[in-house]
C-alpha cells in the first residue's frame, strides 16, 4: 500500500523522504511457509530495502522540514512502530514514532495512516477520528472489526468506512 502512495505522490510531481526505526525487527517470518526464522533483520535496513530508495533513520526527522506525514501499515506498522498486534489497545508504541506523531500534530500538520497504521495514532494521541474500514462483521467479510473496537478503547472515534477509502486519515476534535 504505501508503494502506491508513493506512486500517487510522484505523479502528482510531490518529494518525498523515507523514514524508519533503527531497530531490531520483533522478529523475521519467511513468507513462503509462515515460520519464524532465527536470523533478526534491522528495522531501517529492511525497509530500504523493500522500498529501493533512500530511507533515514527517524531520529532524524524533523516535522518542521515537512508538509505531511503518511505512515505504512501491515505487520510493519503493528509489530515493529508499535505493539498493536501483540497487546490491542494496551499496545506500546516506539518512541520516535510517537515523538514524530505529536511534533506533526502539534504543528497542524496533515497526518495519513494506511491498513492498520490508524491504531497508531489513536493510541499516541486518544483523540480525533481514524477509520481501518468497518466497526462490524455480519457478514463474515471484514476480519478486522475488532481493530475498530480496539481504536475506541485508545480514546480516538472510529468512523466506518467503505472499502473505496484504503488510507485511514486523523481528524482532532
Amino acid at each position: 500500500m504505501i508503494f502506491s502512495a508513493l506512486v500517487a505522490l510522484s505523479r502528482e510531481g510531490v518529494k518525498y523522504s523515507m523514514f524508519a526505526p533503527d531497530i531490531p525487527q520483533l522478529h523475521t517470518i519467511n513468507h513462503l511457509n509462515g515460520q519464524e526464522e532465527s536470523v533478526n533483520r534491522n528495522v531501517l535496513q529492511e525497509s530500504a530495502r523493500i522500498a529501493r530508495g533512500n530511507v533515514a533513520a527517524i531520529n532524524t526527522l524533523a516535522a518542521s522540514d515537512f508538509d505531511a506525514i503518511v505512515f505504512p501499515g501491515g505487520f510493519g506498522a503493528a509489530k515493529n512502530l508499535s505493539t498493536v498486534a501483540l497487546k490491542g489497545p494496551d499496545c506500546e508504541i516506539n518512541n520516535e514514532v510517537q515523538r514524530v506523531i505529536t511534533d506533526f500534530h502539534n504543528l497542524k500538520k496533515p497526518m495519513g495512516f494506511c491498513c492498520i497504521a490508524p491504531t497508531i495514532v489513536a493510541k499516541v494521541l486518544g483523540k480525533g477520528e481514524v477509520t481501518v474500514g468497518q466497526s462490524k462483521n455480519d457478514d463474515g467479510s471484514w476480519p478486522y472489526a475488532d481493530t475498530a473496537q480496539a481504536i475506541e478503547k485508545m480514546g480516538a472515534k472510529h468512523v466506518d468506512t467503505s472499502v473505496d477509502i484504503s488510507c485511514g486519515y486523523y481528524y482532532a476534535i
